[in-house]
């Protein structure tokens, strides 16, 4: 009998084997298919990533020339000579500042290099008063000048404009004070070695300014003013999109399932861009003046109209929100108003596309921009409304409390199967049944189940039901026209603080056709690198 058992149980393990040999193998085959479309998917990606902007082939071959430019430092025998080790900082500095635009390298350089020379200039005098003492009093006044330095920088960082433009030129203070006054104590030619990284890391931010702004630079200015333009033209896709797909027929629903929300991706680059904004701004600030008649660069009216797109784009994600709500509006009401809403729509749309024009050419907005077809599609949607009054206003006032009171006592009867002799048509009906239930959840804790939704029961319930979710989409699409005023005001403001050139009767409308579009400008800002 035992050797029967012993039998089936190497037969059993003999099974398992061949299925684990065989799971293994089409792991091994998996793993066989991925290495062989990996270089096909590594270069798809690294074309797709040059296509979308061409720029960053440019600003990578930028940073391989600098690098080989400090690379010299060592290579070349007599600059190795006259520099020593320390032109390994000059790499470091080339790798740490080097940035994607002139305004960015300008702020880490110059931040790199402010700091690197107060720090030297503040390590030498102390230096100088700690030799003219004892060797005992010498280390103490080293130690209280670290600790008072170094608490000192460190709560400056916390103040709101220095953390905003010079948190970088701080930690790079501190780091430098440290490691002068500290190695000063037992290295004899600390302040030698000093001079000569002052001098490497200054070969570095040198070379770094000259390929950000002489070597087809890219400035963080142009980026802010393209980004806003983008975010006027995604506003703008937004609604007209958001508006008819409101109004599609479900046959057009149904064909039409394309992962991609068109919708959300016009107004998520608004949302998203404050601290975009803020920071392509602060490098627009360090910039020089780099037009063609040298005027300032308005970078914080770019921040103004960024908060006011943003508040319009708030709108539209309400806007948005009307499209999946629970309770929607019947499609045969919906097409009494269609025509005006399309129409108001694409006014809108148009007027946020010849903002985006406008600024794209440096110019002021058509005079006629709020034209008399806005105004008569607003007209034309607000007497639409006024001839179906029976679907917004209701013929007894006291139906809204009978009707809530019915559905809640009907719930009832229908879950827990309670016999109800009358049913009150008053707010009184309501309040009992409210107290009951609470009496009966109390004897039966242990009886959980979901009951039915009494609010959506009661407001489908409701006479003027149907038209609520549309009488918020029309409210949410007239504030789209209201809040469309505060941003030309800022778009004008800002062509006039620019000095934009005035519109001329014959400019011609540009014509955008949506095509793919322009990517992110955020996804150029390479991760911050250390203080080194």
């Amino acid at each position: 009998m035992f050797p029967k058992v012993h039998a089936g149980m190497e037969m059993d393990m003999v099974k398992d084997c061949g299925k684990n040999g065989g799971n293994a193998f089409k792991r091994l085959q998996i793993f066989a298919d991925r290495m062989k479309r990996f270089p096909g998917l590594v270069w798809s990606t690294v074309w797709i990533v040059a296509r979308d902007d061409p720029r960053r082939v440019i600003h990578a071959l930028k940073v391989g020339l600098s690098l080989t430019l400090v690379s010299l430092l060592y290579l070349i025998q007599p600059l190795f000579v006259g520099i020593g080790q320390n032109a390994i900082w000059a790499v470091m500095t080339v790798v740490v500042v080097l940035e994607f635009t002139a305004g960015a390298t300008l702020c880490k350089g110059l931040n790199r290099g402010l700091g690197t020379l107060l720090a030297g200039s503040l390590a030498f005098f102390i230096e100088y008063i700690a030799t003219e003492s004892g060797r005992t009093f010498r280390a103490v006044f080293i130690g209280a000048a670290v600790f008072l330095i170094g608490a000192a920088a460190t709560y400056m960082r916390f103040f709101p404009y220095i953390r905003k433009n010079y948190d970088y030129g701080i930690v790079i203070f501190l780091l430098t004070f440290n490691l002068i006054t500290v190695s000063s104590y037992r290295v004899e030619n600390v302040l030698k070695i000093a001079h000569e990284r002052f001098y490497t890391i200054a070969i570095g931010c040198g070379i770094c300014l000259m390929m950000s702004l002489l070597v087809f630079p890219n400035w963080s200015g142009e980026e802010l003013h393209n980004s806003t333009v983008f975010k006027l033209e995604g506003l703008a896709r937004a609604i007209e999109a958001c508006v008819n797909e409101y109004f599609r027929e479900e046959t057009e629903l149904n064909q039409d399932k394309s992962t991609e929300d068109p919708i959300y991706e016009g107004y998520k680059a608004v949302l998203d861009s404050k601290s975009l904004d803020e920071t392509m701004a602060l490098h627009a600030s360090w910039e020089p003046r780099h037009s063609r008649h040298c005027h300032r660069f308005p970078w914080q009216r770019y921040v103004k109209l960024g908060n006011v797109l943003r508040h319009f784009g708030y709108t539209i994600v309400a806007l948005h929100g009307c499209l999946g709500t629970e309770i929607q509006t019947p499609r045969s009401v919906r097409l009494l108003f269609k025509d005006p809403c399309i129409r108001l729509a694409g006014e809108v749309s148009k007027a946020l596309m010849e903002l985006a024009n406008s600024m794209r050419n440096r110019r002021h907005c058509s005079p006629e921009i709020l034209s008399d077809h806005l105004h008569e599609a607003l007209q034309d949607l607000n007497t639409a409304i006024k001839s179906q009054p029976r679907l917004f206003l209701g013929s007894n006032n006291n139906q809204a409390t009978n009707m809530l009171a019915l559905a809640a006592a009907h719930a009832t009867q229908q879950k827990q199967g309670v016999s109800l002799s009358s049913v009150k048509t008053d707010s009184s009906a309501l309040f009992e049944w409210k107290t009951k239930r609470a009496n009966e959840q109390a004897k039966e804790p242990e009886r959980k189940f979901l009951r039915p939704q009494l609010s959506k029961i009661a407001i489908t319930s409701l006479e003027f039901s149907e038209a609520l979710p549309f009488a918020a989409f029309a409210s949410l699409l007239v504030e789209t026209v209201a809040k469309l005023d505060n941003v030309i005001e800022e778009v004008e403001e800002l062509g006039r603080i620019a000095c934009f050139k005035e519109y001329e009767h014959g400019d011609e409308n540009i014509v955008v056709t949506y095509e793919r579009p322009p990517v992110n400008p955020i996804q150029n800002h390479l991760p911050s690198h250390g203080a080194d």
